[in-house]
């Protein structure tokens, strides 16, 4: 009679799922990626489809990658909305098109045979960060992150912080402008409409409305020419005045956002990731000095501003931290 080996559980499935593209790993449980893809989303009538698809995906992926079942811990996944850890249900989804509640834990769970753990889409990339990126596998890290929004996630003792509602780490809506510009959540004055890649748009087009000298942003936004956070930062690293004036504001607020965690929280390390970071160093060390005024003694001494160095593997290897948890 054929003994059949027991093999170790030492794999973990990553899944991040976003508006565009669903992207997945395959990693070992010290967290290395062994295998990755991706997937469009299919938003069409009412992202009824994303949930199989993700199943169908993780399937194909096992079977092509001949890869034993019973090695695999379980699967993690950040998604966008509100999500309810317990239920495994994601609601508020726009980009998704889950307007309602949606349930996904459940179809994952019986699709796959693995037990299926969600977060928030930037708390997960908080995690991966956290344990394989610029966190340094520390266990305090801060991490937010600036796109067409501004997210986070505040990792406390190896953990999330979810809040008794699942609120904790919504940096983007730190008020950083009393009665500043009118954020979509009802409030004024929050981060996420000044350093996000809207926001910044929106601070040129203030500044350029009082400035007279001269300034190429000015005259592309005087012309009605399409301007985007890039263009803001790349001819802010030209010298345009109007420009740098620009991202010199963007990083007092986000210095003073930055030093308002830190002073709370006390991390290793505040780490700045997201689309808008990609100008690097040219930002880090204009917020760090904001960061530097506004931050307690002792934070200075022992908190770091840092910049995020996963880019679009946060998430999945985030994800696969969840299954690690479950």
């Amino acid at each position: 009679m054929k003994l059949k080996r027991i093999m170790a559980k030492d794999k973990l499935i990553g899944v991040d799922l976003g508006g565009t593209t669903i992207k997945f790993a395959i990693l070992t449980d010290e967290g290395e990626v062994q295998q990755k893809w991706s997937i469009q989303t299919n938003v069409l009538e009412d992202g009824s489809h994303i949930v199989p698809d993700i199943i169908e995906s993780i399937n194909h992926h096992l079977d092509l990658y001949q890869l034993d079942r019973s090695r695999v811990i379980g699967i993690g996944m950040g998604t966008p909305g509100t999500v309810d850890r317990e239920a495994g249900t994601v609601k508020g989804a726009y980009n998704l098109n889950w307007a309602e509640e949606q349930a996904v834990k459940d179809p994952i769970q019986a699709g796959t045979g693995f037990t299926l753990t969600i977060d928030n889409d930037a708390n997960v990339a908080a995690l991966g960060e956290a344990w394989k990126g610029a966190g340094n596998n520390d266990a305090d890290v801060s991490f937010i992150t600036l796109g067409t929004g501004v997210g986070g996630g505040l990792v406390a003792n190896h953990e999330l912080i979810h809040g008794v509602a699942g609120a904790g780490g919504e940096v983007g809506h730190i008020i950083v402008e009393p009665n500043g510009y009118l954020c979509t959540c009802g409030n004024h004055g929050c981060l996420e409409q000044y350093a996000s890649a809207t926001g910044v748009v929106h601070l040129a087009q203030d500044f350029a409305e009082q400035y007279v000298g001269e300034s190429r942003l000015k005259k592309m936004i005087d012309n009605g020419d399409e301007v985007t956070s890039k263009i803001v930062f790349d001819l802010a690293k030209e010298g345009d005045y109007l420009a740098n004036e620009t991202v010199d504001k963007l990083a007092f607020y986000l210095g003073y956002a930055a030093a308002s965690i830190s002073n709370i929280l006390n991390p290793s390390a505040v780490v700045i990731g997201g689309g808008v970071a990609a100008a690097g160093e040219f930002l880090r060390e204009r917020v760090e000095k904001n960061w530097t005024k506004f931050a307690f003694p002792t934070v200075r001494t022992s908190t770091t501003v840092k910049l995020a160095e996963l880019g679009n593997d946060a998430g999945v290897i985030g994800a696969g931290s969840l299954a690690l948890k479950a």
